[in-house]
């Protein structure tokens, strides 16, 4: 699903690579020292280039990883779907998701993809409708897997091209920065309000593996923002864990806890702990451009 919050930071962090790796960059939004003529010590960007589409390949390899095990793990939740095991479907529906969820950004980036693998009810015509949240509907709302046959099958259809896709387009720069603010805006601006899962109400498995995601962005990109800002690259790092050591809680066994199980003051506060995170997040592209 599109972000609506944080789309600065965004522009931000993504200007910062642009100038910086040059290919498959989006030249529409640039920071003004990106488009500034160049001066004298032009060889410390060119360092920080290398440095930079270092920290790309590896968040590629990482995306790789989760496109693999998000296909074995669809493979699974389909048979069961068309084995007629309603409670084996339940139980791989989140943790399923989890892989998508960690690599989302990315996928919104490949056409049609994300509308089919994740529209949620009303994102799109009723008649294309199909994907995670089609299925999850009639395993929690109509409590059968009848019906749901087609849509498996789809689904798993769906990331084998996801899996594909992945392994021949150039995730550049942009995809890379704008995907560490991403994954925590969409929690914070409409996942903590339990829209995402209406049905199973397993938003948190949501909620961790965007912070997941949004964290492996981080560790790709550490080692240079230490270089730039050890204190800042601290307290990004203080705040992941903090965010982390909120969810605890709520941890269930290999899972989570219902979304409708806590009250209005824990989700709030998860709110906050999101928050608190995206706003030295946001600032790390313009440290990194400095």
């Amino acid at each position: 699903m599109q972000t609506r919050n944080l789309l600065t930071a965004a522009v931000l962090c993504s200007s910062i690579f642009f100038s910086a790796c040059g290919a498959g960059s989006k030249p529409n939004e640039q920071h003004p020292a990106a488009a500034s003529p160049k001066t004298a010590d032009t060889a410390a960007p060119a360092a920080s280039g290398d440095q930079l589409k270092e920290a790309t390949e590896q968040y590629r390899k990482y995306v790789i990883e989760q496109c693999d095990a998000f296909v074995k793990a669809t493979g699974e939740f389909a048979a069961a779907i068309k084995a007629g095991d309603l409670k084996k479907s339940q139980d791989l529906y989140a943790p399923t998701r989890m892989y998508y969820e960690r690599i989302e950004p990315i996928a919104e980036a490949l056409g049609d993809l994300d509308p089919n693998i994740d529209a949620r009810e009303g994102d799109v015509d009723e008649k294309e409708w199909r994907g995670f949240h089609r299925i999850e509907k009639g395993l929690w709302e109509g409590k059968t897997t009848q019906g749901q046959e087609a849509y498996a099958d789809q689904l798993l259809s769906d990331s084998k091209l996801l899996r594909a896709k992945v392994e021949t387009v150039d995730i550049d720069s942009g995809m890379l920065l704008t995907g560490a603010v991403e994954p925590l805006n969409e929690v914070s601006s409409s996942k903590v309000t339990g829209e995402e899962e209406r049905y199973s109400r397993t938003d948190l498995y949501d909620f961790a593996a965007n912070v997941e995601g949004a964290g492996k962005i981080f560790e790709v990109l550490k080692p240079e923002l230490q270089k730039k800002d050890a204190a800042l690259a601290k307290t990004i790092e203080s705040r992941f864990a903090d965010l982390t050591k909120a969810l605890e809680p709520y941890k269930k066994g290999n899972g989570y806890v219902l979304y409708n199980e806590l009250t209005p003051d824990q989700t709030k506060k998860l709110s906050q702990a999101i928050d608190a995170l995206a706003e030295p997040l946001s600032n790390m592209g313009k440290t990194l451009g400095a």
